[in-house]
């Protein structure tokens, strides 16, 4: 039997440096990697601070098929969950830096979670312990 293991999940962006900005700057994700691959072309890299392996690869849309595709990667259901160990510090980041806040906090059977959207409107649950 192999290991297998996901390492990197693709977000379509229209601008590298506007996703970089919100990801480091308002969700605190560390900037792992960013390669400029071809003139129109880099290998982007972002984390949250505690994560081990899986990471999100910024790749900017260049086509209308994949710019159709920014905000809706999922079709509207929630792309990302965000795992923490400090919900309120975490939560109180996010409305301090004054990102979305799409559903307030609500305690469920497996910890309290909220739901916020990024700059393009894709649905990220922050979860913390319950």
């Amino acid at each position: 039997m192999t290991t297998q293991r996901l390492v990197h999940i693709t977000l379509l962006v229209d601008d590298y440096d506007k996703a970089i900005e919100f990801y480091t700057g308002k969700l605190n994700f560390r900037l792992l990697e960013d390669v400029q691959l071809t003139e129109h072309k880099r290998w982007v890299l972002i984390q949250p601070h505690g994560s081990a392996e899986c990471c999100l690869l910024l790749a900017k849309a260049d086509n209308a098929a994949q710019r159709s595709r920014i905000g809706n990667q999922t079709g509207g259901r929630v792309f990302l969950f965000l795992h923490t160990d400090n919900f309120s510090q975490d939560f109180e980041n996010l409305q301090s830096k004054g990102v979305s806040i799409v559903r307030e906090p609500k305690v469920e059977s497996y910890g309290t979670v909220a739901v916020f959207a990024d700059l393009y409107g894709n649905l990220i649950d922050l979860i913390g312990p319950g």
